[in-house]
């Protein structure tokens, strides 16, 4: 086989983590997350969890990528081969979240096209959900939504090109573009929210600490659970990605910039969003705490609405609909690159084979969540395989690194002879003791809500096709991928 593929410069391949990393949750999820959560009081156990859980996670993550240089499955089970199912599952998930990353980013290009004149009239939340969507009951499909399918395919032969050039040519070059792009966009977007009248109101209302909260154990369980879902951990992304990176690369140096630069874009994040929300809280005469919402219906039901009411109302709503769209590319990119590099491995394909299989495949299955039921089959299997995918094969992960094979001492060791910043005894505790505790308990939770009621009175049948069978089917077929041989040939860098 040809030789592995490798950055063209060190900041090619931090554009790419970091664009992996600042996705289109981290927009609507950070602020809602640390307001519902004590405001700035939040930001002592966000840091903390950063400190103990992200960061180390990353650092693992990287150095197992750079050590055996392979996608995620042939990594772990170079590490032992009773873990390579530990990858197919991460890259498993991986394919889920590829099949409906692409409607969110079909939306958005809608809507960036909806905002100039506010197309989306007085009220905003029927607009998205009738008009546009026409969404039907969980459980149906309904017909195609021309006006999503039609920006989707688009999406996927942006994906195709970038990704069928390859890491330099494709994905570096891409992130080169969209990464400073988003971030110049971004800073345009938080510097005209701050001029909103009402603006002061919605900072005051994000960063006014609640020390109350700061014992409650729920905030802390709710930093690591930011943290852990805001870098692309147990995506399988930052194993392959750091597999492309040159033999003397400075691992812990760019885990610390990795993590930092996207604890920087959430708060940079939540500062927009608040100034915003704010300003509509002024507009309607309400207070802060009742305009606040997260998910999708933040981005595409209520800022429109904010939208409306600004000043040159069709310009900023371009930028933010755009950003969107930016973040959502650079993610998507990241996202089907380990699915694409794990195959091309295991069955020793060329790269446009692995591409035109796995991306296919990820294609037609986002075909379902372009109809008038997607919206409801994308809340589904996005909370199941999130929450059940993957936290719990970030819990598995690192529960089989550091219990059972024991190789965290092994994992630190390639990783200082490499790095400027050498890993101590709070590196190993943070992986072998917190992040299992914390994971293990946030599981335990998740169980015990979603076993007590439906999520969000869902039918109890399509809760089970759509939610419970994708989370539980990624891990066995995963289990099953892991019975084929790996061929004999390895890559090397």
């Amino acid at each position: 086989m040809e030789q592995r593929s490798q950055w063209g410069t060190r900041i090619g391949f931090l554009l790419a983590a970091i664009g992996s990393a600042v996705g289109l949750g981290n927009i609507w999820r950070f602020p809602a997350t640390a307001f519902e959560n004590g405001g700035g009081a939040f930001f002592v156990p966000y840091l903390f969890a950063l400190l103990t859980a992200g960061i180390p996670l990353l650092i693992m993550e990287y150095t197992i990528g750079h050590k055996y240089r392979s996608s995620s499955p042939r990594s772990f089970s170079k590490i032992s081969k009773g873990m390579e199912w530990i990858g197919w599952w991460q890259v498993l998930i991986s394919f889920v979240i590829s099949t409906y990353y692409p409607i969110i980013i079909a939306w958005s290009i809608m809507y960036a096209y909806f905002s100039l004149g506010t197309k989306w009239g007085d009220d905003p939340t029927t607009f998205f959900v009738s008009d546009f969507l026409s969404v039907v009951d969980a459980g149906e499909f309904g017909s195609f939504v021309p006006s999503v399918l039609i920006p989707v395919i688009f999406v996927w032969i942006f994906v195709f090109f970038f990704l069928g050039r390859g890491v330099k040519k494709g994905i570096e070059f891409a992130n080169r573009i969209f990464i400073p792009t988003l971030l110049v966009v971004f800073i345009i977007i938080v510097i005209r929210a701050l001029t909103l009248p009402g603006a002061v109101d919605g900072l005051d209302a994000f960063f006014k600490p609640d020390w109350s909260r700061i014992t409650d154990g729920s905030v802390w369980i709710a930093a690591y659970g930011q943290i852990f879902f805001s870098l692309s951990i147990a995506f399988a992304i930052m194993i392959t990605y750091s597999s492309y990176l040159p033999k003397k690369s400075d691992i812990t140096n760019n885990a610390f910039i990795t993590g930092f630069a996207n604890s920087s874009f959430e708060l940079l994040a939540g500062i927009g969003v608040f100034a915003v929300l704010g300003f509509m809280a002024f507009q309607t005469s309400q207070p802060v705490a009742e305009v606040v919402k997260s998910g999708v219906g933040l981005a595409f039901m209520v800022f429109p609405e904010i939208i409306s009411q600004m000043p040159a109302s069709s310009f900023f709503g371009f930028l933010f609909f755009g950003s969107l769209v930016l973040a959502g590319l650079s993610s998507m990119i990241s996202i089907s690159e380990t699915y694409i590099a794990a195959v091309q491995e295991k069955f020793s394909i060329s790269r446009r084979k692995a591409l035109l299989l796995g991306g296919g495949l990820a294609f037609l299955a986002s075909l379902l969540y372009s109809t008038q039921g997607g919206l409801n089959l994308l809340d589904t299997v996005d909370y199941f395989i999130n929450n059940y995918g993957v936290a719990l094969a970030g819990l598995f992960e690192v529960v089989a690194i550091a219990w059972f094979a024991k190789g965290l001492k092994d994992l630190q060791n390639h990783a200082d002879s490499v790095s400027d910043i050498k890993l101590g005894v709070w590196w190993r505790f943070s992986l072998g003791v917190i992040t299992p505790v914390v994971l293990g308990y946030m599981m335990l939770q998740n169980l015990k809500t979603d076993l007590s009621r439906p999520y969000e009175d869902y039918p109890i049948d399509f809760l089970f096709s759509y939610g419970w069978l994708v989370a539980i089917g990624a891990m066995l077929l995963g289990t099953l991928i892991t019975m084929r041989k790996w061929p004999n040939i390895d890559k090397e860098a």
